[in-house]
């Protein structure tokens, strides 16, 4: 890839915030998790998780391209997306307005943190409320009682995002180096990539001049007609 792309790839992917995420519960408006993901693209998120029936089609004008950059990881039920977050150490909160719920500023976002976004009607289902750590809420003193979901996860975000950089997060590359591999390769090859994913061929390394570096056994079984 040109070397214009790959450093501002390698740029975006140093700030990356693999310990910070998402869990879109049921969200079924195209727009609103469009939008959701844009936010998150924008702080650093890595990954977004989801629980959905049917997942929302993305709305390009909205997500601008973001759907590209953050990875969505869908589990069966909400109990499954809570007990994947829970074995990564993350404190697991809900918005949802109760009796215990803290103003969401109270949170330290420096450490693992997951967020519940529920429905957009109804909210957290009570299974999320009762699988999460701790409520919080966005205190309103108007006449409605909630933001919009996307506006709200965009208010949360940049909260986190504050905290952590101030605590000096951004400064070192949290990510992977396999996870930083894995999207060079998709990003800066997205045609060899689709033949990769067809063939079922492991994804080959990228130097830090952008090019592909992968042995001749995996070259010509690229270059086979039909997978083997």
């Amino acid at each position: 890839m040109p070397a214009e792309r790959y450093a501002r790839i390698r740029q975006f992917l140093r700030l990356r915030q693999p310990s910070l995420t998402l869990c879109l519960e049921q969200l079924n408006k195209p727009h609103n998790v469009s939008a959701i993901v844009r936010s998150c693209d924008a702080v650093g998120v890595f990954e977004v998780h989801a629980v959905w029936d049917e997942k929302p089609q993305f709305r390009k004008g909205t997500a601008m391209g973001s759907e590209n950059w953050v990875y969505t990881k869908e589990h069966s039920c909400i109990e499954a997306a809570v007990s994947h977050l829970k074995t990564k150490n993350m404190q697991v909160l809900v918005t949802n307005l109760s009796d215990k719920a803290v103003d969401f500023r109270e949170i330290d976002y420096t450490q693992p943190t997951a967020i519940i976004l529920g429905q957009e009607k109804h909210g957290a289902t009570p299974k999320a409320v009762k699988s999460a750590d701790q409520d919080i809420i966005i205190p309103m003193v108007g006449m409605v009682q909630s933001l919009n979901v996307s506006v709200a996860a965009a208010l949360i975000l940049y909260e986190a995002q504050r905290q952590r950089q101030l605590a000096g997060m951004y400064d070192t590359q949290q990510l992977s180096e396999q996870a930083c591999q894995k999207l060079l390769f998709e990003s800066g090859f997205p045609k060899l990539r689709a033949l990769c994913d067809r063939k079922c061929l492991p994804y080959p390394y990228i130097n830090e001049n952008g090019y592909i570096e992968a042995d001749e056994s995996w070259w010509l079984q690229m270059q086979r007609s039909k997978p083997p």
